[in-house]
């Protein structure tokens, strides 16, 4: 699979929030905000998940035209199982 710049980016920004909550801890910063921006950056890979397993799943059932019909499926049960264990 091609990871597209709109899915590096994804994981760049957050990699960016993980740093500031980082700084955040070191400065000791109220545990409410820390935890807000935990909640966000957790909410931001969910998506990120979500992305990448979609287009998995995508990649997967176009390939299925140029595959045999048995391969087809096990490439598709593949790619929802990649679905089913992001949750």
């Amino acid at each position: 699979m091609e990871y597209n710049g709109q899915m590096k980016n994804r994981v760049k920004r957050i990699e960016g929030q993980l740093r500031g909550i980082l700084r955040m801890m070191e400065e000791g910063k109220d545990c409410k905000d820390v935890i807000t921006q935990l909640s966000a950056a957790r909410s931001a890979i969910d998506r990120s998940i979500g992305l990448v397993v979609s287009s998995n799943l995508v990649e997967c059932v176009r390939n299925a035209d140029d595959q045999g019909e048995q391969q087809a499926d096990d490439l598709i049960k593949e790619a929802v199982n990649l679905l089913v264990k992001s949750r």
